[in-house]
């Protein structure tokens, strides 16, 4: 995940890099790392180099010479000001307007899977936010077809409710971020959850959380780590496992995320063997 390898920014755990993004890819590649997760935040959205042309062409050139690829994005910022939370025409049509220029910046760069995080401050809290997100989702097809992308949610439905949920949009364009650390402090186990929406699941975050509580380091909170892999193995997974780890102290940046790197390395080698995924 975009960021963790370099100081955090106003002790956020989770921020666009905007002074040291390049730096960071650099920083990735030296040390192993091939994919990466893009960030982009609602503050500083226009300014995001994945806005930008001079950006994008920065962005391709050190792609096309590491051979690095960023083929997802965590969209912060329709967290952070969700356009299914607003009945303003104007204020909706102006967000829905950059979620479409945010959506062409990813193909152009081909970045092809979106996380839309509905949770915390994009969290759907009523019928009425649940009808505004899904009609504009449904609006939203012809361009993520035109644009061969999907979006994958995140949220804190329970499970069959969130099967219940993705099966009113097509599998084609929309489908399940899997974050497993936030399954665990919801108190939901890998064996009630994969199961059931594994077939819609194209994105894996990988990180542990204490039971209603914060983001830990590995193998030190509630979820079951080893047993959310195995499953996803099980139910055919064949996609990206992204680091979004605990934060590290100041200057162990690189250290850390090395650590948590060889020990996922070691799970997914486990079941996928040596030609599978890696982190």
């Amino acid at each position: 995940m975009q960021g963790r390898l370099v100081p955090m920014i106003e002790g956020r755990i989770q921020a666009f890099p905007a002074a040291n993004w390049l730096e960071e890819m650099e920083i990735a590649s030296r040390h192993g790392f091939d994919t990466m997760e893009w960030t982009i935040d609602f503050k500083g959205f226009h300014e995001n180099p994945l806005l930008t042309q001079a950006g994008r062409a920065r962005i391709g050139a050190f792609t096309a010479k590491t051979d690095f690829s960023i083929p997802s994005l965590t969209g912060d910022c329709l967290m952070q000001a969700p356009f299914w939370k607003s009945s303003d025409k104007g204020y909706v049509d102006l967000r829905l307007k950059e979620f479409a220029d945010l959506l062409e910046a990813c193909a152009a760069i081909g970045c092809r899977i979106v996380v839309v995080p509905l949770v915390d401050n994009g969290r759907v809290e009523s019928l009425e936010e649940e009808s505004r997100l899904m009609a504009e989702l449904k609006n939203l097809e012809r361009r993520l077809d035109a644009l061969d992308m999907r979006l994958a949610f995140e949220t804190d439905f329970a499970p069959r409710d969130y099967a219940g949920w993705m099966a009113k949009l097509p599998s084609s364009r929309f489908g399940i971020n899997y974050d497993i650390g936030n399954s665990a402090s919801l108190g939901y186990a890998a064996d009630d959850e994969v199961p059931v929406l594994a077939e819609r699941i194209v994105n894996v975050h990988v990180k542990d959380r204490l039971r209603g509580g914060t983001t830990v380091p590995l193998g030190q909170g509630a979820a079951n780590i080893p047993r959310s892999l195995e499953l996803l193995h099980a139910q055919g997974y064949r996609g990206n496992f992204i680091l979004q780890t605990a934060r590290s102290s100041p200057g162990r940046d690189v250290e850390v995320l090395l650590s948590y790197k060889s020990m996922v390395s070691v799970l997914l080698t486990e079941y996928w063997g040596s030609h599978g995924p890696s982190a």
